[in-house]
């Protein structure tokens, strides 16, 4: 007991430690006003030129698996090459309002200049129908392992509850506890 008083007490622990939680809030407040902004955006709205997507089928393996986190970057549709793997809106047949990501098997141009993109998955046979470049959310610059963990975790009721609900209420309790044991404390020196 004497042990953890002393621990608690030590200023240069305290600072780490806060720090560590300091951090470790402003990431989940930074994760979940990106998740929200995107969700009610439905993608439309892009946080610095960068998006998240979820892999929901298996059409990118074993590049992509599903559940992966990928990170996607606005780019000009002229920097965009073969073999790059893109995020786009389907817009037509079964991609209708979906979000697809595939890799680019093709690139032309129309008339006007404006890029006309050839896509598929590494397990599909088939291309999918022409995507142009207003259709473009960005291209996969990142697969982000430690979301991807996460979300494959919190994906299920049970990581859900032990990931997400239990730690935001030990925030909320922790908090609640510093602020009344903080009253108390100025109350008892008289103030």
């Amino acid at each position: 007991m004497k042990g953890l008083l002393a621990i608690r007490k030590n200023k240069v622990l305290n600072i780490i430690f806060k720090t560590i939680y300091y951090i470790f809030i402003v990431f989940l407040i930074a994760f979940v006003l990106v998740v929200c902004l995107q969700r009610f955006s439905n993608d439309r709205i892009s946080f610095f030129k960068y998006r998240m997507f979820t892999v929901i089928s298996g059409s990118m393996e074993p590049k992509y698996k599903v559940g992966d986190v990928l990170i996607a970057k606005e780019v000009e549709p002229s920097k965009i090459k073969v073999g790059d793997t893109i995020s786009y809106l389907g817009m037509s047949g079964d991609f209708a309002g979906k979000v697809i990501t595939h890799q680019v098997v093709g690139i032309n141009q129309n008339q006007d200049g404006k890029y006309i993109f050839s896509a598929k998955g590494l397990k599909n046979l088939v291309v999918d129908p022409s995507i142009s470049e207003d259709q473009l959310y960005g291209v996969v610059i990142y697969r982000c392992p430690i979301l991807s963990f996460l979300y494959k975790i919190i994906s299920t009721n049970l990581g859900f509850y032990l990931f997400i609900i239990i730690p935001l209420m030990y925030i909320i309790g922790y908090e609640i506890i510093n602020v009344l044991l903080k009253k108390e404390e100025k109350r008892r020196m008289g103030f």
